[in-house]
C-alpha cells in the first residue's frame, strides 16, 4: 500500500493527499455523509469503499471512450492514485430528467423526461452554496477561459453519451449528474474529483426508486445497500 503524504485537503466525504509523486495525489474515500451545506452529517459503513471502486470502474469506462480522466489506479478499498490537477471552481451539471432543485426553480414535474438534456454552470463554494453561475461570469471572473468552457461541455455531454447508455442497459435511468475538471500539466482539461452515487441521481427505470444520495437526504433508509446494487447492476465487483 502507498503511505499518505500530507494532508492537502478534507472534503465532506473525500482527502487528498501527497503522493511519493509530487505530480501524483493520494484521493481517499471516506464513509462520511453529509447533506444540506453539512447541516445533516452520519457515517455510513462501507460507504467509502463503495465510492471508491464504483468512481474507479466509471473512470476507467470513460478513459476506454476516450475522455481525459485524473484517474490513474485504485489503492485500495478506499484510496486510488490520481494526476495533479489545477482544478478549475466550476460544477458543470446535466439533466436528463427534472428533479431537485430543477423542480423548484421552474415548477418542472419530478420526473419530466428533459430533451435534449438541460446544460448548467454552478460556482464551486460551500459557503455561497454553490450559486448558478453562466459563461460570462466565468470569463469575467477569471474561473474559466471560454475556450476551456466550450470544452467542459463537450466533454459533459460525452460524458452523458457513454453513462446514460450504460445505465440505461442496467435498468437504470441516470437522471442527473455533476462533473469537475481540472488542468493537467501538460495543459489538457481533464474530468476530476469522482463519479459515485454522492454526486448523481439514479432511479430504478420501472419503479423510479431512488438509488442515490437522495435516500440520505430524504430519509428513505438502506443508502449503502443501495449503492451497492446501483454498483452490481453495473457489473461493478465489491
Amino acid at each position: 500500500m502507498m503511505p499518505l503524504g500530507e494532508e492537502l485537503y478534507s472534503g465532506k466525504a473525500k482527502s487528498v493527499f501527497r503522493s511519493e509523486n509530487p505530480d501524483q495525489y493520494i484521493l481517499h474515500f471516506r464513509d462520511d455523509t453529509s447533506a444540506f451545506d453539512g447541516k445533516k452529517v452520519e457515517k455510513l459503513s462501507d460507504k467509502g469503499k463503495v465510492n471508491n471502486l464504483f468512481n474507479a470502474f466509471i473512470m476507467e469506462l470513460l478513459a476506454e471512450e476516450g475522455i481525459p480522466t485524473h484517474f490513474i489506479k485504485r489503492l485500495s478499498d478506499t484510496d486510488s492514485l490520481v494526476k495533479k490537477l489545477t482544478m478549475i471552481p466550476v460544477e458543470c451539471v446535466v439533466r436528463n430528467y427534472a428533479a431537485g432543485s430543477l423542480c423548484k426553480r421552474y415548477g418542472i414535474e419530478e420526473g419530466t423526461a428533459i430533451s435534449p438534456p438541460t446544460f448548467e454552470f454552478f460556482l464551486k463554494n460551500d459557503e455561497l452554496h454553490d450559486p448558478m453561475i453562466n459563461d460570462s461570469h466565468i470569463v469575467s471572473f477569471g474561473w474559466a477561459t471560454q475556450e476551456q468552457i466550450q470544452q467542459m461541455q463537450t466533454l459533459t455531454f460525452r460524458v452523458n453519451d457513454v453513462l446514460k447508455k450504460r445505465f440505461d442497459e442496467a435498468g437504470m435511468l441516470l437522471v442527473d449528474y455533476k462533473l469537475e475538471f481540472g488542468m493537467a500539466d501538460n495543459g489538457e482539461l481533464t474530468l476530476g474529483d469522482e463519479f459515485s452515487p454522492d454526486g448523481c441521481r439514479i432511479w430504478d427505470k420501472t419503479t423510479r426508486n431512488k438509488m442515490d444520495k437522495d435516500r440520505f437526504r430524504q430519509d428513505l433508509g438502506n443508502v449503502i445497500e443501495t449503492y451497492k446494487e446501483v454498483a452490481q447492476r453495473l457489473g461493478i465487483s465489491l
